[in-house]
Formats: structure tokens, C-alpha cells, sequence
């Protein structure tokens, strides 16, 4: 069974959430028109997802569901 790294769930947790955080602030930015909610919502927004999503992706390790190895060789 392959497995991740806590590094490489990190790495992908931070990842995901640049792009996601980018998205959030400017979808406030164009409801509201304000830069400062915007900026303050995609922060909060930010650090309570990172966490779940970190949380998430460490669940999902123990979750054999649709995983296959391949082998080094064939018989």
C-alpha cells in the first residue's frame, strides 16, 4: 500500500488553499466592492479550511477504497 506524507499533505493542503483563498477574496471583492472585507474573509476563510482539509486528506490515507499497487514486474 503506497501512503502519503505529512509533508506532502501539507504541501497540498497550502497549494489547494493559495488558489482557493484567490477565488474567495474575489468573489467577495466583486459582491461587496470592499477590498478590506474581501481581504478579511478570505483569511478567516483560509485558515479554518486549511485545517479541515488537512484533517480531511489524513482520513482519507487510512482509506484503501480505490487503491491499487502496481507490481515491478509480470508474470
Amino acid at each position: 500500500m503506497a501512503h502519503e506524507t505529512r509533508a506532502r499533505s501539507i504541501v497540498k493542503a497550502l497549494s489547494w488553499r493559495v488558489f482557493a483563498t484567490l477565488i474567495t477574496t474575489g468573489v467577495v471583492y466583486v459582491m461587496t466592492g470592499r477590498i478590506d472585507n474581501a481581504l478579511e474573509i478570505g483569511v478567516v476563510d483560509t485558515l479554518v479550511k486549511l485545517g479541515l482539509y488537512f484533517g480531511h486528506e489524513r482520513v482519507w490515507e487510512r482509506i484503501n477504497y480505490g487503491r491499487f499497487r502496481y507490481t515491478d514486474y509480470q508474470i
